[in-house]
């Protein structure tokens, strides 16, 4: 991926250079025609073409932020209510991710949901030990974060 953007830099300010002009506009045409000419060649990259990741992080990062306003709102509900009443437990979450940067985001991503904190992540790095503060509510919202987050993270990095 890091190869595929600067090659389409380095198309662009050839493109620019190339112009009549030296501008802002004729490096983002040029860009635009960076693209267009890397996505003709993308079959001799051995990677992804790179504006699919980059697709990809922009849709997690829409999926992070919805998470975080959901969580935001629970909090305050949980605050707000009158009396706490909360049942919390542990459980085990198996995953399916490789890499230490896939379980870590995904672990960071699950403590987003309220009242669950990632205690431990097994040595062979697919099981992760979560606590919950309200033991049924809890374990029903981790699960469903996480299945949408592994397809986000996967989606990323693969």
């Amino acid at each position: 991926m890091p190869v595929q953007v600067l090659l389409n830099i380095f198309i662009a300010y050839l493109w620019m250079f190339l112009q009549e002009e030296m501008s802002i506009l004729s490096f983002i045409s040029g860009y635009f025609v960076g693209l267009f000419i890397l996505l003709c060649i993308r079959r001799f990259f051995n990677t992804r073409f790179y504006i699919f990741t980059l697709i990809a992080m922009g849709k997690l990062f829409i999926l992070f932020i919805h998470e975080l306003n959901i969580s935001a709102m629970m909090v305050v509900k949980h605050v707000l209510r009158p009396k706490i009443d909360v049942k919390p437990g542990i459980f085990k979450v198996e995953t399916d991710l490789e890499g230490d940067l896939e379980i870590t985001l995904l672990s960071l991503l699950i403590c987003l949901t309220p009242g669950s904190v990632v205690m431990e992540v097994t040595p062979n790095s697919k099981e992760m030990y979560i606590h919950g503060l309200n033991m049924p509510e809890s374990m029903d919202s981790v699960l469903k974060s996480k299945s949408v987050f592994e397809k986000a993270i996967k989606d990323v990095t693969r």
